[in-house]
């Protein structure tokens, strides 16, 4: 659909899930930076029009950032298999072989929350690696998504991003931050998060570099629910309060479970060792500073801040 070439490298870009909320910030990006791309109309299960997509473009990089998550969240999926297998899993596979085929690196924005803590991975121990086995089971949306990541092992040109509780400088309602902020109650859980702002671009380095395989991508180290809201009190929102609940006492409110886990990021930052990436809890304080300058500009703070229902 849409074309901007304004820099000097060869690299063409088309991006899937251009209404998605990564998908958006990849736009974002990839104009900021000036590099030629597409935006792909076809739905990602229906081969045929990802394959004429692809011929028309000719791409040298694929994008994925398509996939059903549900809404308001992931319990959507457990009363819409059908739809969640047809783009996590059917379209996910379509565009990875057809990129295979055709020799174009492929970059997957996946998902890490397809582990749990267990006895070999404890709060404040070892993490998950990428060449472990996915753990977590409890909700369609991670059951889906941890069959898949097996599948696309097979696949030489795919990356897969192993994404978690993803971040933004802004309230959006798909920023973790926005949806704890509006819960009655948290859990208080140390886990892996990918600050956006930070790493979308690297995604796009490790793009350029043909990247292939599994990787944890997250900020080095875990971060809990509390942590995160004392950051957005800090900076955002003095008055804000919280409450805490238990794992148990989430699970009798929600269809399916929730994953929590740490990743290890030794893979990721070993492969990029002249790309700094920061540790979460300092991209953190970076993400609300950024953010209260946002919400002030955005005329949201002080007195138009989210509130509970």
């Amino acid at each position: 659909v849409l074309v901007i070439a304004m820099s000097a490298d060869k690299n063409v870009y088309l991006l899937f899930g251009k209404n998605g909320w990564i998908g958006g910030k990849l736009i974002e990006l990839l104009t900021a930076q000036g590099k030629t791309f597409h935006l792909a109309e076809s739905r990602t299960y229906n081969r045929e029009s990802v394959v004429a997509e692809i011929e028309k473009f000719k791409p040298t990089h694929v994008l994925n950032a398509a996939g059903v998550t549900g809404r308001p969240n992931v319990d959507w999926c457990e009363d819409h298999k059908p739809e969640t297998v047809r783009t996590n899993v059917i379209g996910c596979l379509n565009v990875a072989d057809i990129c295979a085929e055709k020799g174009i690196n492929h970059l997957l924005y996946a998902t890490g929350c397809i582990f749990e803590y267990d006895d070999a991975h404890q709060i404040g121990g070892q993490g998950f690696l990428e060449t472990d086995a996915p753990n977590f089971h409890k909700s369609y949306y991670s059951h889906t998504k941890a069959m898949v990541e097996d599948m696309l092992a097979v696949f030489p040109t795919t990356c897969t991003l192993r994404v978690r509780m993803p971040i933004s400088d802004d309230l959006s309602p798909r920023n973790f931050v926005t949806k704890i902020v509006k819960y009655d109650r948290v859990v208080d859980v140390p886990n892996s998060m990918t600050v956006l702002t930070e790493l979308l671009p690297v995604s796009l380095i490790m793009a350029e570099r043909n990247f292939t395989g599994i990787y944890n991508f997250c900020n080095p180290g875990a971060i809990s629910h509390n942590e995160v809201l004392a950051l957005y009190k800090k900076y955002v929102d003095p008055s804000y309060t919280w409450s805490n609940f238990t794992l148990d006492e989430q699970a009798q409110i929600l269809k399916a479970g929730r994953s929590n886990n740490t990743l290890d990021h030794t893979k990721l930052t070993s492969a990029l060792p002249d790309v700094p990436i920061d540790e979460i809890h300092v991209a953190m304080e970076k993400v609300f500073q950024r953010m209260r300058a946002n919400l002030e500009k955005e005329g949201i703070w002080p007195d138009n801040l989210p509130k509970r229902a």
